[in-house]
């Protein structure tokens, strides 16, 4: 079976203390191989996860995993290079990932987790899914309060507005849910977990709970 091998938590671990191109360099065999390992365990997921989402049949991890390489134009920290492994799994690929709510998986030491939904959606697609929440709310509660679900999460993260969006009452019975601005399943992994046997059944096990979630998140926009 496939899994997360200690070596590349590893790697990620090392990359940590020595943020420069000059130790990435003399490291490269280490990060390809580690590399290597996430995009193996990434494509097995997507894999499973077709079988009860087809709509992500034909993506491929490479679609779906995030560069190493940190974008530093617009930042004061200028660190080089991520210390984490990321893949969003969503239709199309990552580069959707502010049209279609879909699946992510970050292994990184220490702060590894399971999240997916919909991260600070545009608003068009923000709109949707506050309508969706005001005419059915009561469908999305019941979904992340289902036992399955509540196995791998505990509600939904995300930041939230500290007032109703405009046209919302503040006495409506899901106005903190539409309050939202960001509706993420997020289950928080120990490196033991990671780098566990049984890490697959856990991944994608999650991934099949947040299914309901993800077709709640899918919306017409205006």
């Amino acid at each position: 079976m496939i899994s997360i091998d200690p070596s590349t938590l590893k790697f990620l671990s090392d990359l940590r203390r020595h943020n420069d191109r000059t130790w990435f360099a003399e490291n490269r065999t280490r990060y390809e191989a580690a590399r290597d390992n996430y995009s193996r365990f990434v494509q097995a997921v997507i894999d499973e996860i077709v079988r009860f989402d087809p709509i992500l049949k034909g993506l491929e991890a490479k679609s779906s995993i995030f560069r190493i390489n940190r974008d530093i134009r617009f930042t004061h920290d200028k660190t080089i290079y991520k210390t984490n492994f990321g893949a969003f799994m969503v239709r199309g690929g990552r580069k959707n990932s502010d049209r279609f709510p879909g699946y992510y998986l970050h292994i990184e030491p220490g702060q590894s987790f399971i999240s997916g939904g919909a991260y600070v959606p545009p608003a068009p697609w923000l709109n949707a899914i506050r309508e969706n929440i005001a005419e059915n709310g009561d469908r999305l509660v019941k979904i992340i309060n289902n036992r399955e679900y509540r196995k791998y999460f505990n509600g939904l993260g995300g930041e939230k507005l500290k007032l109703p969006p405009r046209g919302y009452a503040k006495d409506h019975p899901h106005i903190e849910l539409i309050k939202m601005k960001s509706f993420l399943p997020e289950r928080s992994l120990s490196d033991d977990e990671v780098t566990a046997p049984d890490f697959f059944e856990t991944v994608t096990g999650a991934f099949r709970a947040m299914k309901p979630v993800i077709d709640f998140l899918t919306v017409d926009r205006h």
